[in-house]
């Protein structure tokens, strides 16, 4: 697992499931679909990654393909650090 996979899945066991049931999260699981994250949840979890990967989220890229998954996030993060 990558580092980055292993930061996005630490944080969202953490600050979205606290604690509980993070061996059921599946790298590709939806965490609108699960329930896991609502619209105020989008936003905690862009300012964890603007604040700890050090680049701007922009309003454009506040979509699912780059948010909803602990997949889409790790490219995501991937991409905006080239």
């Amino acid at each position: 697992m990558s580092d980055i996979k292993e930061q996005v899945r630490d944080f969202i066991i953490e600050n979205f499931l606290f604690g509980e049931g993070g061996e059921d999260l599946k790298d590709d699981d939806s965490f609108l679909e699960k329930g896991i994250i609502d619209s105020t949840g989008v936003l905690e979890l862009v300012e964890w990654l603007e604040e700890t990967f050090d680049f701007k989220v922009e309003d454009e890229e506040l979509v699912p393909e780059n948010l909803d998954s602990v997949n889409n996030l790790e490219a995501f993060i991937s991409k905006k650090q080239k």
